[in-house]
Order: C-alpha cells, then structure tokens, then sequence
C-alpha cells in the first residue's frame, strides 16, 4: 500500500505560477515512475506529466509543454509539479499517481498504467 498526499494548489490569476507536490509514504518510492493527472469539472481526468522511475526521462502532455515541469526528490519521498503561465483552462484538480512498473503494455499517459493515486489538489486560474 502507498499512500499519496498531493498539496500547493490554490487560486491564481491567468500567467501566475504554483507548484504542487506530493508526498508518497512507504520505503519504496524510487522505485515508482511518477504522474500527474487532472480533472476539471464536467470533463475526464487527463494526463499531465510523468517522470521516470530509473532515467528520470519526462512526458507532458501537448497542452502543457513548455509551461510545466515534473520533478522529483527520493530522498524526499516527493514529486513536485512546477506550473509556470497558468491558463483558465489549466482549472483543475490535480492528482498524483505511482505507477510500480509491473504493466509495462499500458502508456505512460493512460490511468490504466497507475496503481496509486492521491485524493487531489484544486488548482483555479483566473482570467
């Protein structure tokens, strides 16, 4: 069992910036490849980002290249989610998820592929 914890979200205006984290308990964490996941109201949770269990290689979705950046501190038991030019549409709960590596057939930007997730962090963009 992993529990996650995700915290940082808030209310900001269009172009601000926030970071979200999540903390992860247990003794395994590095051993987990990382994502972030949100779900604005009336729509399906969608993919975010995601960082690597053992390269650290990243992934984002399209609609946030180049504006956010996924992180991570082992020693920590951290992920952090780094959200620079935020947009209205960026208004969402945000979730953390792990994912242990054991369906290596299922995309990294599927849920499918996570076995935990944290209950979520609402993040509001003004205009």
């Amino acid at each position: 069992q992993v529990q996650l914890v995700e915290s940082g979200g808030g209310m900001v205006q269009a172009g601000d910036s926030l970071r979200l984290s999540c903390a992860a308990s247990g003794r395994t964490f590095s051993r987990y490849a990382m994502g972030w996941f949100r779900q604005a109201p009336g729509k399906e949770r969608e993919f975010v980002a995601r960082i690597n269990r053992i390269d650290g290689r990243t992934y984002y979705a399209n609609s946030v290249k180049g504006r956010f950046t996924i992180s991570r501190d082992n020693a920590k038991n951290t992920v952090y989610l780094q959200m620079n030019s935020l947009k209205s549409e960026d208004t969402a709960v945000y979730h953390c998820a792990a994912d242990r590596n054991l369906d290596d057939g299922v995309s990294y930007n599927l849920r499918a592929a996570y076995d935990y997730w944290g209950q979520g962090t609402q993040v509001t963009v003004s205009s």
